[in-house]
Formats: C-alpha cells, structure tokens, sequence
C-alpha cells in the first residue's frame, strides 16, 4: 500500500472524498470509506460519528486554535484586525488542500443536510470568537456582532477563492473580504 500523507482521520477524509465523488455521498458506506483508506470501519468509528463528519475533520481543534489565538492578540489591536489576522495566520495550509476543499464543496453543494452541518460549523467559530472577544473585554453585542460578520466574511473569502479562475490564494480572498467589510462600515 502506498504511504498516505497525515495521520488516519486525513486518510479517511481523502478516501471519504474520492468516493463521494465517484459514486455520490449517499451511496458510500463507512465501510467502503475504510477499505478505501486501507483501514478497518472500527477505525473510522474511532475518529468519527458518521460519515457526514467525515467532511469536517479538524474544524474542532480550527475553531479552538482561533479561539486561542485571539485570546494571545495583541491587546491594542482592534477586534476586527485581531479576527483578520488570526483566520489568515494559516491560509496557506487551506491553499495546499485546494483541489480537495473544492471537491468537499460540491459535495455539500449537493446535500442540504451537509450545508446544515455546515453552518453548525460556522457558529461554532462565531460562538468561540464571540467568547474570546468578550474576554478581551468587548460587550456582548459587539462581541456578538463582531464575530457575525467576522464569520460571514470568512465564508464568503472561502466561496470567492474556489471560484477564482485566477487562483489566488485563500489569503488573498480573506484580506479582501475583510477590506470590504471595512469599506462598508466607513460608507454606512
């Protein structure tokens, strides 16, 4: 068998892939998502609930490391600098994975119940940015506030890098959006 690149759960993830996209995600088994990553289904259950979470392996320790890492930024930085510069700390990890984010994306493009898992996601990230800025001591609301549209621009940062024809990088598309939201808020 040949080497695969990172541990199990990105073995699984890979192979969860390859087969959603070959044969369609409802027609893939957890055991055909084992076999294919030369694994037992025992181990697939050891690293994930189901096969939809599958699709969104390392998201916990994502939305921890932002947590984390906002709660270390520098304190005259302002909430929404110390968001952009947490989120695009590491794009270039999102860039090497391109091909794959793309092929993940269709595949929840495809399934509502996997968008739905999605954006549960999306308010894990709110919610922990939500907690790191209120212990920077921003209020509730504007803690609240602050990660929404922190959130929102970095999906939207992710939609435009996958359809950028010109490929450029996830951190480009993150400094982007985020520079649109700041435009927006100056001429509202």
């Amino acid at each position: 068998m040949a080497r695969w690149p990172g541990g199990t759960p990105e073995r699984l993830q890979e192979a969860a892939i390859d087969l959603f996209t070959e044969r369609g995600y409802e027609r893939t088994t957890v055991a055909e998502i084992a076999k294919h990553a030369g694994l037992t289904e025992r181990t697939f259950y050891n690293h994930f609930a189901d096969k939809r979470e599958v699709l969104f392996s390392g998201q916990d320790l994502f939305i921890a490391g932002v947590r984390d890492a906002l709660g270390s930024a520098p304190a005259e930085q302002s909430p929404l600098d110390a968001i952009r510069a947490v989120l695009t700390a590491d794009s270039d990890w999102f860039d090497q994975r391109r091909n794959a984010a793309q092929r993940r994306r269709n595949i929840l493009d495809a399934h509502p119940d996997l968008r739905e898992r999605e954006w549960a996601k999306l308010a894990a990230l709110a919610a922990a940015i939500t907690s790191a800025l209120r212990a920077r001591g921003v209020p509730d609301t504007a803690a609240t506030l602050t990660a929404a549209v922190s959130v929102t621009a970095y999906h939207c940062a992710a939609a435009r890098w996958l359809a950028d024809p010109q490929h450029g990088t996830f951190g480009q598309h993150l400094h982007a959006s985020f520079d649109d939201l700041h435009c927006t808020a100056r001429t509202w």
